[in-house]
């Protein structure tokens, strides 16, 4: 079943409803990407069908509930509203569509911080998952850094462009900004809302189940062009592993994946599927 959500700025999103169960939220693209999208994905080891394949492997389990969120803000962007109270807003807005009063949330990077401050803003959560993004000790601040220069280059993206040839995929020294000023400045508002945000003084509002993921090797080096960033998703998950598990938290790190590799499929469906059966009680009919 398809249904059209409006959000907090009046845009509307499509949602996607398969299955039956326990309601799942998954921020993702139900339709497969197809095309020259597609075979730049596959070279950077993404799977162009990604959302489809998570919605096929919970949807006989669980009532699935997907919205290309990512999607949708980048063909719709909200450069001075995309706060973490609205984007919460607009995961409650799409649950109330779908009729779910309780609901599961997995989101992956920064859909998965998003998670978190949806955490502490209802209690209608009954698990949360947090892939690609620590829930204590989260990089704000790098992030921060990181879209700034990304808006600088899409407002004026005539310095400092990288020449010569492409480098190879995950050499972020050679990428070339294609978004747009506003498709930037959104991330620009999220991070900025999100200066300062203690995620380790919030944990006690986060009372639901809740499981967090990241590859091992989940760090990146970016060059001079965003500042000589270092934004490392990994180093909680090892150094805090313990803390986080104390603060009520069930932890996973995947051995040897990035961050385009540990939000794959064939990474993310054998930890999120397991977990959020022993989590959530099938319906009884």
């Amino acid at each position: 079943m398809t249904t059209r959500v409006t959000l907090h700025d009046g845009a509307e999103i499509d949602v996607e409803i398969e299955g039956d169960g326990p309601a799942v939220l998954l921020p993702v693209n139900p339709r497969p990407v197809e095309g020259p999208q597609a075979e730049e994905m596959r070279k950077w080891g993404a799977d162009p069908a990604l959302g489809r394949t998570l919605i096929d492997g919970l949807a006989d389990r669980f009532t699935v509930v997907a919205f290309d969120y990512e999607g949708h803000v980048l063909a719709q962007p909200k450069p001075d509203t995309l706060t973490p109270a609205n984007v919460a807003a607009d995961v409650l807005a799409v649950a109330d569509a779908a009729g779910a009063d309780r609901f599961a949330y997995y989101g992956y990077s920064w859909l998965a911080l998003s998670g978190l401050q949806l955490a502490v803003r209802t209690d209608r959560l009954s698990a949360l998952v947090m892939g690609g993004y620590p829930p204590i000790g989260g990089p704000y601040a790098a992030m921060l850094a990181v879209t700034t220069a990304t808006h600088t280059m899409a407002t004026d993206p005539a310095p400092e462009e990288p020449d010569g040839e492409p480098g190879e995929p995950g050499d972020w020294s050679k990428v070339k900004v294609t978004m747009t000023p506003g498709q930037t400045q959104q991330f620009v508002t999220l991070y900025e809302e999100l200066r300062g945000f203690d995620d380790l003084a919030v944990q006690s509002r986060v009372t639901c189940p809740r499981l967090c993921f990241a590859g091992s090797a989940d760090v990146i080096q970016y060059d001079e062009r965003w500042g000589g960033v270092i934004v490392d998703i990994a180093g909680p998950f090892t150094g805090r592993r313990d803390e986080m598990e104390s603060l009520g938290w069930e932890v996973r790190v995947l051995d040897g994946l990035d961050h385009t590799g540990a939000m794959q499929p064939g990474a993310v469906l054998p930890v999120l599927r397991p977990w959020l059966e022993s989590r959530l009680p099938a319906r009884v009919s």
